[in-house]
């Protein structure tokens, strides 16, 4: 990787961390300015594939308000591998999500990324929920 990639790697890096501390901020606005506005949402946890941020928007809508949003205490990309092609980049890692009181939950996680406009915005999150 040459000297570039390694620092849009490490811009990468940041926007997946602070992604993660906007949502236990439960700062939306924050966390969907990593998103594109096409992003497709394949998830365990999901009711099927969501394919635009209009769709994942819905979802957490409707999640939100009979009040089933997740409570944690911690929620951490671990074990990040990212690599970086001129504007196109691809994030692998393990999630951690601590729940209070409970054990902790591990996801794989592959999310691709494009330079949109100087900003590396998550095109496609895939998260598939490790067994205990």
């Amino acid at each position: 990787m040459n000297t570039v990639s390694c620092a849009d790697a490490d811009l990468i890096a940041a926007g997946i961390d602070d992604m993660y501390d906007a949502f236990l901020a439960a700062d939306r606005r924050r966390f969907d300015g990593h998103l594109h506005d096409e992003v497709t949402t394949w998830e365990t946890h999901l009711p099927g594939s969501l394919r635009t941020r209009s769709e994942l928007d819905a979802y957490r809508d409707a999640r939100d308000g009979s009040g089933a949003r997740p409570r944690l205490d911690r929620l951490a990309a671990e074990d990040k591998r990212i690599d970086v092609w001129e504007d196109t980049g691809v994030a692998r890692y393990v999630l951690v999500a601590e729940p209070p009181g409970g054990p902790a939950q591990r996801s794989r996680v592959t999310d691709v990324l494009r330079r949109v406009g100087g900003e590396w915005l998550i095109v496609h999150h895939h998260s598939e929920l490790l067994a205990p």
